[in-house]
């Protein structure tokens, strides 16, 4: 099966960013592509809470889960939307980043809503507050398809490897990891990490990503790593998207997740142990 990862610059309008996702998700299926998947925030990043209060849907009324919905049931194909920002009915007003894995009759076979939040300080000048403005996720998510079960996560989740070894132990065979990664954390460990889950899971990890410095109306530009990979279940990078928007394709072959488990069993094989004592 042919996959695609679509790497986006997007701003923080999504009117202005559905169509130019459009055109590559429509190229990706051109090109043969059976499972299409694009980055984090897929619609709109934005660092201003007042901008996205503004440009922000519910996912009932949100116009680009309705399009690309619509879309993935023209094209045939099975598309991850790798999240979308989206207004809850939180009182405190927080919204959801929450990932949708949409059919080819273009149903909504699964949703996810990240759990892990990025809540960190990069360098004095660099810091993030995730969860000052989006709710966490209190569920993992795997759904099985045709060809093959999805285990879903979202970006900051990569830290969390406890996540991804329970989503294998539990049948996946390809795990999503649809990314914003910042620059600085995106070139120390983006690679490295997945390659880590890879590993230790034998599964498939898809990982399209957003790229460069992203326009924005209000509020501070953010910038991002680009770099989305497709890492086979040995571990070994089976395509990367380098800096530039685009397409990068890997034709996925479920039979090398059980060899690679089967030449290193260490998924099924821990040991318990107690401690550490102090």
């Amino acid at each position: 099966m042919r996959a695609a990862l679509v790497q986006l610059n997007v701003s923080d309008d999504p009117t202005e960013n559905l169509p130019v996702t459009m055109g590559w998700i429509d190229r990706a299926a051109s090109d043969g592509a059976e499972f299409v998947l694009t980055p984090e925030v897929t619609n709109c990043i934005s660092a201003s809470r007042s901008r996205q209060a503004e440009v922000l849907q519910t996912e009932q009324e949100d116009q680009s889960l309705a399009a690309l919905r619509k879309q993935a049931a023209r094209l045939g194909i099975w598309l991850l939307i790798g999240s979308l920002a989206l207004k809850t009915n939180d009182a405190d007003g927080r919204f959801a980043n929450r990932s949708f894995l949409i059919a080819p009759d273009g149903t909504i076979a699964a949703r996810y809503d990240k759990i892990h939040m990025f809540d960190v300080d990069v360098s004095e000048a660099e810091s993030y507050r995730e969860s000052a403005g989006y709710r966490p996720g209190t569920s993992s998510v795997l759904v099985r398809t045709p060809f093959g079960a999805v285990g879903m996560t979202i970006c900051y989740d990569l830290r969390f490897p406890h996540l991804y070894r329970q989503l294998a132990q539990a049948g996946a065979g390809i795990l999503t990891v649809p990314s914003a990664f910042s620059q600085v954390t995106g070139a120390a460990h983006w690679e490295t990490l997945l390659r880590a889950r890879a590993i230790e899971t034998g599964c498939y990890v898809l990982a399209p990503a957003q790229t460069g410095t992203h326009a924005c109306q209000q509020g501070k530009p953010r910038c991002t790593h680009g770099h989305s990979l497709a890492v086979g279940p040995w571990g070994d990078i089976l395509a990367d998207g380098g800096t530039q928007p685009g397409v990068v394709y890997v034709d996925l072959d479920l039979s090398l997740v059980a060899t690679a488990r089967h030449r290193i069993p260490s998924l099924h094989a821990a040991t318990e142990f107690d401690g550490p004592n102090e």
